[in-house]
């Protein structure tokens, strides 16, 4: 270029001022040639590739040690065999399943309270002779030797034993259990269910990165050849290349995703760390919404939350019933049955009265107990006050639950709704943005197409791919949530 450019200086330095000014355009017709040389060798200068730095290596996640014993292929695990395994490892929901069986004792002691309970009682009762009467030292005996063998039974008669008050409110506390097992169960169902599905979404966007990535390859190598041929500029490379290192980032940070997800599984159905395991994508299979109204019904019947404020509200109404019961008059029952004697058999020479003879021992003996209560310097009225209190609050609880979740079970329905139709559109979205990279792909080859439409195709299939499994991950969780007021549908 620099030769170039002399030879024209020269041309135009070889004519006198007179003649420069006469022949100005043949000068500049014959130079015409060598300013095209000069300009093609500078852009020529300019499109040279700059020396490619060396790619880096891929970034190495770190997994958890797996067993020496784990040798195995890994497991398959489906969302049922997931909550089932959540069910066995989880604190919370064992927790609640705990809560339930103690209830659940509860109810057995307070019906055992209501029966009458019987003991066996085996006594000694030895006094210090006075060298003078038979009954020694103390008055209350009549012998220096007393033996006692007693089959007893204890009843209580109170109201709330009568009405079975006490009974009434385990059984109340018994049904709360189990409403707050069945809420915990079904919380639970929605976080494995949500955990499961993160990692079926990783998984496919593990897989569409993956396939992006092939894809930017696959195109950067049709534009290195498209330049080889002298068919397209060095920029499209460089817009190819820029792709294909995004792509890369993206594909880094999909594996990066999978594993967290896989991660946070592993936390919920295995007693250890394990990541030994594949989950099962079946968000193809689909999953019909039932009707409004059968969701409505099911709700009525089957929620947990109403169930804990209506049981809630029966437990405190009988804690008023109790607190009343308790200004009635108690009757306690203790009859025995055997042997009060100097001696250990059927008849006995009693000490006191030796000239009576042997006389028999068996028999039985009862004690009947009345209370009434007259004055407690106001306890038990105000144990009263505090059960209305209760029953206030029970009711203000109740109507407050009510309409919180017929708000919540609207909100929920129409989740479910909206991300069905959802997963509709955008399927038919992620079809037609594949048909799309696939012709602008062609067109390009064909030289009609350039390479902004390309990388935008690319760009537009992996993000209306990523949408369409979000939207079906969306529409399985909001029938998970929408289970956890009406149950399994």
């Amino acid at each position: 270029m620099t030769a170039a450019r002399q030879k024209c200086l020269l041309v135009e330095g070889s004519s006198g001022g007179a003649r420069r000014s006469a022949h100005v355009g043949a000068a500049l017709y014959g130079c015409l040639p060598l300013l095209l040389l000069c300009v093609g060798a500078s852009v020529g200068n300019a499109q040279t590739a700059p020396p490619q730095a060396p790619a880096e290596a891929p970034v190495q996640l770190v997994y958890p040690p797996k067993p020496a014993e784990e040798t195995g292929p890994p497991a398959t695990i489906t969302l049922t065999d997931a909550l089932q395994r959540a069910q066995k490892y989880n604190a919370d929901f064992s927790l609640a399943l705990s809560d339930q069986k103690v209830a659940q004792e509860d109810r057995l002691q307070a019906r055992n309270a209501r029966l009458p309970q019987f003991g066996f009682r085996s006594e000694y009762l030895g006094v210090q002779g006075n060298g003078k009467t038979p009954n020694g030292r103390f008055v209350t005996q009549d012998g220096v030797h007393v033996y006692r063998e007693w089959a007893a039974v204890h009843q209580d008669l109170t109201a709330n034993v009568l009405m079975g008050t006490d009974y009434k409110r385990s059984q109340a506390a018994e049904a709360i259990a189990n409403a707050r097992a069945e809420i915990a169960r079904r919380g639970l169902t929605v976080t494995v269910t949500r955990t499961f599905y993160a990692l079926v979404v990783a998984q496919r966007k593990y897989a569409t990165a993956q396939e992006a990535l092939g894809v930017a390859r696959r195109f950067l190598q049709i534009a290195q050849d498209t330049e080889r041929a002298g068919q397209a500029a060095h920029s499209d490379v460089i817009k190819a290349q820029i792709q294909y290192q995004q792509q890369e980032a993206a594909f880094t940070e999909a594996n990066l995703g999978i594993e967290n997800a896989r991660l946070d599984l592993s936390v919920l159905i295995f007693p250890t760390l394990d990541e030994n395991f594949t989950a099962v994508d079946d968000l193809d299979t689909p999953r019909p919404l039932p009707t409004l109204g059968e969701t409505q019904e099911m709700a009525r019947k089957m929620n947990p939350d109403i169930r804990v404020a209506t049981e809630t509200l029966r437990q405190s109404n009988l804690e008023v019933r109790g607190a009343k019961s308790a200004f009635l008059p108690a009757i306690s029952l203790d009859p025995v049955w055997g042997l009060e004697a100097n001696c250990v058999a059927t008849h006995c020479v009693y000490t006191a009265i030796p000239e009576a003879g042997a006389t028999p021992t068996l028999g039985y003996f009862i004690t009947a107990t009345l209370n009434v209560p007259l004055w407690d310097w106001g306890t038990l009225r105000s144990r009263l006050r505090q059960a209305d209190f209760r029953q206030q609050q029970a009711q203000v609880s109740l109507s407050q639950t009510q309409r919180r979740i017929l708000a919540q079970l609207y909100a929920a329905y129409n989740e479910a709704l909206v991300a069905r139709e959802e997963v509709d559109k955008l399927r038919q979205t992620a079809d037609l943005a594949g048909e799309s990279l696939r012709l602008v792909t062609l067109r390009y080859q064909g030289g009609s197409a350039t390479t902004l439409e390309v990388v935008d195709a690319q760009t537009t299939l992996i993000i209306t791919r990523n949408a369409y499994d979000d939207a079906q991950v969306r529409y399985r969780n909001a029938l998970a949530n929408l289970q956890t007021f009406t149950g399994n549908f």
